[in-house]
């Protein structure tokens, strides 16, 4: 049963198969910005874009490719944006530019826990969408319930349509989401099915969040959508 939960309006940018041993790397408190860097007007000072933290994970895109690894060194160019040196899953060194990540997750103090939690996000990135819907525990069904909850929050004055991975999973099962939950429901919240419901919200490149849709627009996509998927099971909600 869906239980009722008042979404914030406030966006929260919190930290979005078979894997190599986990090399320990220190972790320091996550620090993340979606604002581009800027030039004093007073004195024409370059302003460094804050960084992710050394030792966060992120899955980041390389020549069209996407990949899960660790961050072992940050550094800003003359312009004030950032680059990080990323060690990936497989042990290969990568220098991205701070816009080639397009996800975070704070890495845990204990290494124990931090060995635990990267494998599962390398293992989780080529998940399949039904897949995570069974790990969730969110059917179609619940999805769209999901949709007209973060819809009629819309009506109330100050509000938004905006949702993001952590607020879905306390809106569908009333419980703060674990950082691969957020993961996951990001990845969900991406899918064709999803994009019948949502929009994705973009702040350099990333994804952060998911606006709701217009009824209007909901049923147009979903007509759309079961034209091509007569089986699904949201073409019988």
């Amino acid at each position: 049963m869906l239980i009722h939960v008042i979404l914030s309006s406030v966006l929260l940018l919190s930290a979005h198969g078979t894997t190599t041993a986990f090399v320990s790397v220190p972790c320091s408190t996550i620090a993340q910005s979606f604002l581009g860097s800027k030039k004093s007007e007073a004195d024409g000072d370059v302003h460094h874009q804050q960084a992710f933290a050394i030792g966060t994970f992120v899955e980041f895109t390389e020549k069209n490719r996407v990949h899960i690894g660790k961050i072992q060194s940050v550094e800003h160019k003359s312009s004030g944006g950032a680059r990080y040196k990323v060690l990936d899953s497989e042990d290969k060194l990568f220098d991205i530019a701070d816009k080639n990540v397009k996800y975070s997750m704070a890495c845990p103090n204990s290494p124990g826990q931090a060995n635990k939690l990267y494998e599962a996000f390398c293992q989780a990135q080529d998940v399949p969408v039904q897949s995570i819907q069974e790990k969730l525990d969110v059917t179609p069904e619940l999805l769209e319930m999901a949709w007209e909850e973060a819809a009629e929050e819309s009506d109330v004055e100050g509000s938004s349509h905006l949702i993001t991975s952590a607020s879905f999973i306390e809106l569908v099962h009333a419980h703060t989401a674990s950082a691969m939950e957020k993961y996951l429901a990001w990845k969900l919240l991406q899918s064709e099915m999803s994009h019948i419901f949502f929009k994705e919200i973009k702040e350099n490149g990333r994804v952060v969040a998911f606006k709701a849709k217009t009824r209007k627009a909901v049923d147009n996509a979903k007509e759309m959508f079961c034209r091509n998927h007569e089986d699904s099971e949201l073409c019988f909600v």
